[in-house]
């Protein structure tokens, strides 16, 4: 989840490539004339500049514009940067009405530019860096959360069977398959003893939400990862499904809402009701109605399951940082992210559970 207020200029728009990024650009249109349908002209290349892990390219003809996404050089974990699970979501999709990018090709040879990647249309639209909107019009910022939460909701409501992504990820017990994944990560990387931590590792397993239809998981959907019409507040595209599954879509939900908590000026619902935001409630309310499920007794418990999620991942940073496989930049806001993440939880459990 992006909790930094990017500055719009270092994450928006495109750059040379990088130079660990480079790759031979007449190998690319050798295959883009032999797998894109419509595909014709020389090519540039240029890099979209942002924190991507799977580095992100325009590829621009005379006529047209695509975007390539690829794995990154060098090695990697095997489960890690699966451009092939992101090309196979966003293809299926295509079949429905939620907004994504035309897939056009996935190549796995690592001989075309060094690494497997895919090719798909090029959206024109804007990314809002900005979840506070604080320099959008008033209702600007209502359409933009209306429309987000719609998207979200239209792509909660699509069944992967009926698309071919019924084998995208293990049907079932989505919560509590997390909740143990992620207890062994904050235990396998723990560096301190942290007594709410230890409270939840114990009392989550035993108190899980009911069991939600299976349905599609984007995973990290936020207002930086959807893409916004040039013209009017709408959604025109999702972006960056590296973390998608199948799973619980309240939990996806919630997990989505935390920018409330995380974010100061949207935890001010003043704040939010000048800025023309759905307050909270609000959010919930409308988001309930379009997928038929009322969410209020168990939402405090998604929450509690997401905070201590949100805790687990930045554990997990603290643990590479211990065994030396990452940079030790911010380590103690980090530790002590952990530590009020996971406070934060237990309280909501001890307040509405216990």
């Amino acid at each position: 989840m992006t909790n930094e207020l990017h500055q719009p200029d270092e994450n928006t728009g495109t750059m040379d490539v990088l130079e660990r990024h480079l790759f031979d650009v007449s190998r690319l249109q050798e295959y883009m004339l032999e797998h894109v349908a419509g595909f014709d002209g020389d090519i540039t290349v240029e890099e979209f500049k942002g924190g991507q892990s799977n580095p992100t390219y325009k590829v621009i003809t005379p006529n047209k514009s695509y975007v390539l996404r690829r794995k990154p050089p060098g090695k990697l974990l095997k489960s890690a940067h699966a451009v092939d699970r992101e090309y196979k979501v966003i293809t299926a999709l295509n079949k429905t009405d939620v907004p994504v990018p035309v897939s056009y090709a996935l190549c796995e040879d690592d001989e075309v530019i060094g690494t497997s990647f895919y090719i798909m249309e090029f959206k024109d639209g804007r990314v809002l860096w900005d979840p506070a909107m604080e320099n959008s019009p008033k209702e600007e910022a209502k359409g933009v959360y209306e429309s987000m939460n719609e998207t979200m909701a239209k792509l909660h409501l699509v069944n992967p069977s009926d698309i071919g992504l019924e084998d995208f990820g293990k049907p079932g017990n989505y919560v509590g398959r997390q909740v143990s994944r992620w207890s062994k990560q904050y235990i396998d990387s723990e560096t301190e003893n942290i007594e709410s931590m230890n409270n939840l590792i114990d009392w989550l397993p035993k108190n899980l939400p009911s069991e939600k239809q299976t349905g599609i998981v984007h995973g990290d959907y936020s207002l930086t990862n959807v893409m916004i019409d040039k013209n009017n507040p709408n959604v025109i595209a999702i972006l960056d499904w590296e973390l998608s599954t199948l799973g619980d879509p309240c939990a996806d939900f919630n997990y989505h809402c935390l920018q409330y908590t995380m974010n100061p000026k949207l935890a001010d619902k003043e704040y939010c009701k000048n800025q023309g935001i759905p307050i909270i409630d609000d959010y919930v309310k409308m988001y309930s109605e379009k997928i038929n499920i009322d969410l209020s007794d168990e939402w405090d418990l998604y929450s509690a399951y997401n905070l201590f999620k949100l805790a687990g991942i930045l554990q997990g940073i603290l643990g590479r940082v211990r065994d030396g496989t990452a940079a030790h930049e911010n380590a103690a806001e980090r530790a002590s992210g952990v530590r009020n993440l996971s406070d934060k939880a237990w309280e909501l459990v001890e307040k509405k559970f216990l």
